[in-house]
């Protein structure tokens, strides 16, 4: 395949509004041993993006600096070590940032098969949501069936994705949402319950739908503001998982008594640093485990809304504002 000598890539100005995103021409890069080179034919739009884009959430040593977490497309080059993909493959990828030009490269690892029937938009809105639901809600959390989880923020991107690989495995969910129609659509996802944090006491509801014994996993994007109440929604032997502090990470004051008490664990995890190995691990997990469940129509993405690669601007303000139910995608290519 011809490999053009520059792309348009989308370029931070520095850290600010989403404003600060705009169009440039830079090099294609070259894919290392142990990578491979897509034609990004859409990109997915993730909450780190945004902090990335604010100066909160720079990017690991080595990582490409450019935005992009996860990108669906054509595979145009391999790495020496290569043996799993060659050019012409469709790919999902996880990166290692990049994500929002006309070519990428990607830990081999880290690639996945477009799911059957999917096109590249809905390729691009799954690696970053399953990645992260899989390697904190069943690897971290062991999520069972039979069990209860409380996913916080059941409209976006990762808590449709937890919702819906959660009911797939046989758990009872509930979810919180901002609005009646975000409330609608984790009911309609398969939600037991949805809660509105705006106008009910979530722990009352959970408490009210679970009875006293209270829920076995809790997935928390808030951070310190639930972190109390989030103990209080807990059964024995309960786990919080904390991937994100949208309201911050500072605690004022804390009962620590019932982890003890009801022998709770909290963890928490970041997957950008992780190595290539240990998101290959997630990776093979997925594609044994969640791949059929998305070739059968069992889960899918949930797509908002598509912008194309120049308007990632606007992507990112919408993203912001919080209006959105699913994933947002940057379309980059025609396909």
């Amino acid at each position: 395949m011809t490999i053009p000598a520059s792309m348009m890539f989308i370029e931070a100005a520095g850290a600010g509004p989403p404003e600060m995103l705009r169009p440039a021409t830079g090099p294609v890069p070259v894919a290392g041993a142990d990578e491979v080179l897509i034609r990004v034919l859409a990109a997915g739009v993730n909450r780190p993006d945004v902090q990335q884009r604010l100066g909160r959430y720079p990017p690991p040593p080595g990582a490409n600096p450019v935005l992009g977490l996860e990108v669906a497309g054509e595979v145009v080059a391999a790495g020496a070590a290569v043996r799993q993909w060659r050019p012409g493959d469709r790919v999902c990828a996880l990166t290692n940032g990049g994500g929002y030009a006309e070519y990428c490269t990607a830990p081999a690892v880290q690639a996945l098969p477009w799911p059957r029937g999917y096109d590249a938009l809905r390729a691009a809105a799954l690696p970053e949501t399953y990645f992260t639901v899989w390697a904190n809600l069943f690897m971290l959390g062991r999520l069972a069936a039979g069990e209860s989880l409380l996913v916080h923020g059941g409209s976006s991107g990762i808590g449709v994705t937890a919702l819906q690989l959660a009911k797939a495995f046989g758990a009872t969910v509930y979810a919180t949402a901002g609005s009646e129609e975000k409330l609608a659509a984790c009911l309609a996802l398969g939600a037991d319950a949805a809660i509105n944090y705006h106008t009910q006491d979530f722990v009352a509801e959970v408490q009210r739908h679970s009875g006293p014994r209270g829920v076995d996993v809790v997935l928390d994007m808030v951070g310190a503001p639930y972190f109390q109440r989030n103990l209080r929604c807990l059964a024995m032997d309960g786990r919080l998982l904390l991937i994100a502090f949208l309201g911050g990470s500072q605690l004022e004051a804390c009962d620590l008594l019932p982890i003890m008490t009801r022998r709770l664990t909290v963890t928490g995890s970041t997957m950008r640093p992780r190595s290539a190995a240990q998101k290959g691990v997630i990776a093979a997990a997925l594609l044994a485990r969640v791949w059929p469940l998305l070739d059968a129509g069992r889960c899918a993405p949930v797509i908002h809304q598509v912008f194309p690669l120049a308007h990632a601007a606007a992507a990112h303000a919408l993203m912001e504002s919080g209006a959105h139910i699913g994933k947002i995608v940057l379309s980059v290519a025609a396909f």
